[in-house]
Formats: structure tokens, sequence, C-alpha cells
């Protein structure tokens, strides 16, 4: 084995990069905008790490195996060559006192079965926003070993991408589930403005980023997670949209939304003001309940409201082969349950009618959020784009869509509504769709 002792690591780390180097956490997370040095510090924790901890065993992720060889393994190369080696049939770089950094990718969700099972020291993901929460998940559960060397997991992190929600829930919210340790979370926020390294080599490239629009300058300069690229309403305003509950008025006429999965049930307590403005002033979102439970939920939640009636998905109405029954049926039967009317469940022209409730016209919005709702302040604002379709919001990730699908269903029963603040000419306005007329409960 080669004497590693005499190896130096070049350059010299700005403070934020400190802090990321200095780190125990468990996870740690680096970055939050762009031009903070992440890619450099996670480069040179790996080799710090390899070289102190020989046969050490670390993975770096990224998305696709083209980006991660581009971004870093012909840096590392280039920075440490005749220390580090490259083995192509492993797919490794090897270190000359037996450490290894393997190198993976996970574009899709199937990727990560392959690493099941596996164990390593140390993981890196780099961009982590580009990967599902289920991916993360595998490779959190790879970070395991009977040593005694440090197990750690470092990633590298954008506002944005289809990983957003669940990076900003555990290192910027702090937002912790069940059997998740808040003291194993570190967030570690580098701006372009942290790095001068960067700053005095390449003054122009802040000076595009200072020049973006205000959203998107928000995202990308100032590391503002509620706005990122790829969000689907952008027209959401936390300080706008969300309020507290003592705001909300108590002449309300209330209906229910639901959207309906085994996986994941939404309900949404809505109510209208006499100028048609909606509030939504309650939620539940709870997942493995069977149609007759969710019609107890909605029952439950429906009790001392008088609910005039439900807005649902329409394949609710479709017979089940196992009962001969509907949804409709099944839930329509169960005591206290509203009467339910099928949602207009068009998703573009939904997008489009919710996106002008969103819009604030003479400074004042069409709707509002009670902060009680915690999924939907929390769903709403982290949908994506759809990446084939630019009006239609992404289907993954799944789990943040189910609120948001109910909110659809609510604003496309009261779309008539808009003709009170622009009149019968809707021309100008890009509903893509005519107004529907007054049916019954039970149409």
């Amino acid at each position: 084995m080669k004497e590693t002792a005499s190896i130096s690591i070049s350059g010299v780390p700005t403070e934020r990069q400190r802090q990321f180097f200095a780190s125990r956490a468990r996870f740690t997370a680096y970055g939050g905008a762009r031009g903070g040095g992440k890619s450099w510090a996670l480069r040179r924790k790996l080799v710090g790490m390899c070289l102190r901890y020989a046969g050490l065993s670390c993975l770096l992720v990224r998305r696709t195996f083209p980006e991660l060889k581009a971004n870093h393994v012909i840096p590392f190369l280039r920075e440490y060559d005749g220390i580090i080696s490259y083995s192509e049939s492993q797919k490794a770089l090897i270190f000359p006192n037996g450490s290894r950094i393997f190198l993976g990718y996970c574009a899709k969700d199937s990727d990560a079965l392959r690493y099941q099972g596996q164990e390593y020291d140390v993981i890196a993901i780099d961009e982590a926003t580009q990967l599902s929460e289920f991916r993360f998940s595998i490779l959190k559960a790879c970070l395991r070993g009977s040593n005694h060397f440090p197990r750690r997991m470092y990633l590298t992190c954008n506002p944005g991408g289809i990983g957003h929600n669940w990076v900003k829930r555990l290192f910027v919210d702090r937002d912790f589930r069940n059997g998740e340790n808040p003291s194993e979370y570190s967030f570690i926020p580098a701006l372009v403005y942290d790095n001068p390294n960067l700053t005095s080599a390449d003054p122009e490239y802040v000076r595009s980023l200072e020049s973006l629009p205000p959203r998107l300058r928000d995202a990308w300069l100032y590391g503002r997670w509620d706005v990122f690229e790829g969000q689907f309403f952008s027209e959401f305003d936390a300080s706008v949209h969300i309020c507290v509950p003592s705001t909300i008025p108590s002449d309300l006429k209330k209906f229910i939304a639901i959207d309906y999965g085994f996986d994941m049930l939404a309900i949404l307590l809505v109510g209208v003001d006499a100028s048609g403005n909606l509030w939504v002033i309650r939620e539940l979102c709870e997942s493995g309940l069977t149609l007759s439970q969710a019609a107890s939920k909605t029952a439950a939640i429906a009790e001392g409201e008088n609910v005039e009636f439900a807005v649902c998905s329409p394949d609710l109405w479709n017979r089940r082969q196992d009962s001969g029954l509907s949804g409709f049926e099944i839930m329509q039967r169960t005591p206290g349950m509203p009467p339910m009317r099928a949602a207009d469940d068009r998703r573009i022209a939904g997008w489009r009618v919710l996106r002008e409730y969103l819009c604030a016209h003479d400074g004042h919005p069409f709707i509002r959020i009670s902060s009680e709702c915690r999924n939907l302040c929390e769903c709403l604002p982290a949908l994506l784009c759809d990446p084939n379709r630019t009006e239609d919001a992404s289907d993954t990730p799944h789990r943040i869509t189910h609120s948001p699908e109910a909110l659809r269903y609510a604003v496309m029963s009261r779309a008539q509504n808009l003709t009170e603040a622009y009149g019968d000419d809707l021309t100008d306005i890009p509903l893509g769709f005519k107004l529907k007329q007054e049916r019954s409960f039970f149409d």
C-alpha cells in the first residue's frame, strides 16, 4: 500500500465550504443557490475522507452517468492525477490505500433498486433535488456497515426539480416525520456571494444572475425555496394566499372537494363568500382508506358545517367489478355524506381557472387557504410543470398532487363566478371552455 500521509488537497475553501467540511451530521445538505461552490466542496470532502480512512467505501450518485462523468469524474482525474485511478469495469475511483468512490446514477425510481442490499460508509448525492424521495430512501438504507467508519450522507442541492419538496421539508423547513431524528440533519446554505473565488474570477456570471426575472432571480441568486425553476404555480405567494383561521369569514356557503385514491385521500372543506371568493377552511389527507372509510371521514368534516355538496372525481361513478357498485353508490349511502357531484376534471382548463383564482386582482386574490391546511400549503407551490405539456402540472412526485387536484375540482365547480370580476365576455381569459350551467346535486 502506498503511503498517503504527505498527500495534500489543493484549494482554499470559503467560510461556507469550511462549515460543510466540519459537519458531523449523518445527513448534510449544502447549497441552495447557483454558484455556491457545491461541486468543488463535495469532491474535496470525499477525497479527504477517502485519504483519512483506508478502505472506505463511498458512493457518488447523480441523475445520469454522463452528467456524473462530466461534472465529477473528469475533474477528479484532472485535480488528483497520480493519486486517483479510474476503473471503467468497476465504475469506481480507486485510492492507493484501498478506498473507493463508486459511481452511480439514478434517473428513475427503478434505478434505485439496483442499490438495495448494498452497503456504503459514505454516500454523496449531487443535485439531490433531481431525485425523488423514493430514490433517496433507498439510498439512505444503504448507509450501513459493520466497520467503525463514520456513516455520512452528503447532498448538494438547488431549489426545483422532482425532489424539491422532500429536500425542503427535511433540510429547510425541518418538518420531520416519525422515525426521523432532527439532530441527524444539517443544512448549510451557500449563495454565489459566499464564493469570492467565483465572484472575482467571473463577475459577469453574478451580473447575469442579478438581471434575471424577479422570481427566477429569487431562486437562482438568493436560494429561495418557495420559488424555483419549473414551478407550476409561480403566482402562489404564501404572504398573499395563506391566512390565519381567525380571518376566515363566518358567513360562508360551504362545500367539500375530494380527490380519492387508496394511496391518498384528500378532502378540502371550502367556503364561498358573498363576492365569490373561495376560502379553504380545513383539510384531511390520509392514505390507505377504503371508499366507505373515506366517506366516513368526509361526513366527520362536514358535520355541523351545513355543507351543500361534495364535488368528487368522476371515476367514482364507474361501477366496480368486485362489488358491482360504483364508488358513488358506496360513499353516498354513508350516513352524513353530503350529496356528491361529479367534478369537471379537465386538467388544463382546471389549472387555468385555478391560476385565475390565485392571481391577485387589485391586490386581492380570489382564493385564500387556512394555515391549518398544511398539506395544501406545502403541495400547491411544490407542483412542477409537466415537461411534455407546459400548461399541465406534472404527476410526479405523485405524493404532492392529491390536495391540489381536489382544489382544481373545487374551483371548476365555481368557474362561473369569474363573471363577477370580468363580466360575461371571457374571451380575453384563456379558460378554454364554456361556463357550466346550474345542475342538480345528483347530476
